[in-house]
């Protein structure tokens, strides 16, 4: 059985916020944005940051990107807050020579505070398959890993059964982000999962009911925009506020359901760029979104 340690778990209840990439026109990495960004979201009371998950556009980014948005997330964080690191993907051995390779590239500087590790994707393995494939990762990290589930992107569910097995036999497996907005399965996992095993919102939406079930937290993207509403909120609700809750919760509700109307991150991009954050630039072959939805996110944003 899997000992977990409080001070460690700790460090991931409440908010993280999937931050988002900047890039400038020429589809370059926008730092000084990412930088306005960290700061924002950091001031805006956030428990931790996740770089390079779904949001970050981490499957346009070739792998030295990638690594250096990580170190600079990490020394733009400066301690203030945990850094997690996204190393997503559907090819097992291809994760794992990542992951060494990045340890081999932080020999000198700062390592990140746990990694996130999406269930893979396209090639829909069984619920065998996704336990191996995560047991397989376990063997080779000397961080926490938090796992993620995500059916709508990957078309594969972990389901319960599975996310609890691994959370009893791997070895630094502390939590999972589920955001397969199906009910039932996470209070399974909440009701089965060992003491101490962190389940965590993939779905701002959600969360707070969510968080009412037994979460203890959200990796969010609407915090990249509104953190200190958002992460006030799960505050709220980690301490069973939810007369106080409630009203974060519906002042939030029409904005998060537009920054995904076109998919994520362009919507979020798109707030960004109307808070003066950073731009609203995606890379292929994701698009900006409509005219339309400009429109409607310039009047909730103005009304906020």
């Amino acid at each position: 059985m899997h000992n977990y340690s409080v001070s460690i778990t700790n460090k991931f209840r409440g908010t993280g916020v999937a931050l988002v990439t900047p890039f400038n026109d020429d589809d370059s990495i926008d730092f000084t944005g990412l930088n306005k960004l960290i700061n924002h979201v950091i001031d805006g009371g956030v428990e931790y940051l996740v770089s390079m998950g779904t949001t970050g556009e981490s499957a346009t980014l070739s792998e030295a990107e990638r690594f250096s948005i990580i170190d600079f997330t990490i020394a733009a964080a400066n301690g203030r807050v945990p850094v997690v690191g996204g190393f997503g993907g559907n090819n097992t051995a291809e994760i794992i020579r990542s992951i060494q390779a990045y340890k081999k590239h932080c020999a000198d500087k700062k390592y990140v505070d746990a990694i996130l590790i999406a269930s893979p994707y396209y090639n829909k393995p069984s619920q065998e398959g996704i336990y191996q494939h995560y047991m397989a990762i376990d063997k080779i990290v000397d961080v926490p890993v938090i796992l993620y589930n995500v059916p709508g992107r990957t078309s594969s569910n972990m389901e319960s059964s599975t996310t609890v097995r691994i959370a009893q036999d791997a070895k630094h497996v502390i939590a999972i982000k589920e955001a397969s907005g199906n009910f039932v399965q996470c209070m399974r996992i909440i009701r089965d999962a060992p003491t101490g095993f962190l389940v965590i919102s993939g779905d701002d939406p959600i969360t707070l009911p969510f968080i009412a079930m037994g979460m203890q937290g959200v990796i969010s993207v609407v915090g990249n925009a509104y953190p200190k509403d958002f992460s006030n909120m799960v505050r709220e609700c980690l301490q069973q506020q939810f007369s106080t809750a409630n009203p974060l919760h519906y002042k939030l509700l029409e904005f998060t359901e537009l920054i995904f109307k076109e998919g994520s991150p362009a919507g979020v991009k798109y707030a960004l760029k109307n808070l003066g954050i950073c731009g609203e630039k995606v890379r292929l072959p994701l698009w900006k979104i409509s005219g339309g939805l400009e429109k409607e996110l310039d009047r909730v944003i103005k009304g906020m």
